[in-house]
């Protein structure tokens, strides 16, 4: 990303008061790029496995809707950094929402669809949406499956993300599977919903994903997202 379009980014996030930690991403105006990324913690999907997850206007909610924090996050399916987060700070989001610290809101965009073309993004995001339909944990365990088979650049723009790519992921996720979740897949059932969530990102002014906001603020920007351990230190700072 060129520095000075991640500057422009920088201050038009900081103006709108919404600056949380993206200052490294995918944003409208630039190509993805190498993160380091901790380990994902073993015993981790019995952690996902458990949470709940419903869907609240354009944002769906995992964890507890009365918990007494409220972590708003905003990923793009296709964001090779939103996958390098959930396979890092995603793990520690999940821990605090199974033990009631925080609900996490997720705000689904597809806007690298028209930048790399296709419709791979959105066709994620309506998958992402229909795994809440399928019950408890379904939403939490097919996301982290998602983001880990992410197709990489040489999978061509739209072809990645197919409706067969994504019902093989969810094939990983026990009892996702149905009928009801496959024709949603196919039909693309929750279009309009898709459509929603990414004017939902882009009136947010946030500029990039993953950005993470705590109960409305932002955290120091930096490269925490990525580091299990800095991203839960990041957390306790913000009050968590």
């Amino acid at each position: 990303m060129p520095v000075r379009r991640t500057r422009r980014l920088f201050a038009a996030a900081v103006s709108a008061g919404l600056i949380g930690l993206a200052a490294v991403g995918c944003s409208a105006g630039g190509a993805p790029a190498a993160a380091a990324v901790t380990v994902v913690p073993e015993g981790h999907a019995d952690v996902l496995a458990k949470l709940p997850a419903a869907v609240d206007g354009t944002r769906i909610v995992v964890g507890d809707a009365k918990a007494p924090h409220t972590v708003t996050v905003y990923v793009d399916p296709r964001c090779g950094y939103c996958a390098k987060f959930e396979a890092s700070g995603g793990t520690v989001l999940a821990e605090e929402a199974a033990a009631g610290t925080v609900k996490v809101e997720y705000v689904v965009a597809s806007f690298l669809d028209d930048r790399t073309g296709g419709t791979a993004s959105a066709r994620a995001a309506n998958a992402l949406r229909a795994a809440v339909e399928a019950g408890p944990g379904k939403f939490a365990a097919f996301q982290a499956a998602l983001f880990a088979s992410q197709p990489g650049s040489g999978d061509g723009a739209g072809d990645g993300f197919s409706v067969g790519h994504l019902l093989r992921i969810a094939d990983g996720v026990e009892g996702l599977r149905s009928t009801a979740f496959d024709r949603a897949v196919r039909e693309n059932a929750y279009q309009r919903w898709v459509a929603d969530s990414e004017k939902a990102f882009e009136d947010s002014g946030v500029g990039g994903t993953p950005t993470v906001l705590v109960d409305g603020a932002g955290l120091p920007g930096g490269d925490a997202l990525y580091d299990a351990a800095r991203f839960s230190e990041a957390l306790r700072d913000a009050g968590v």
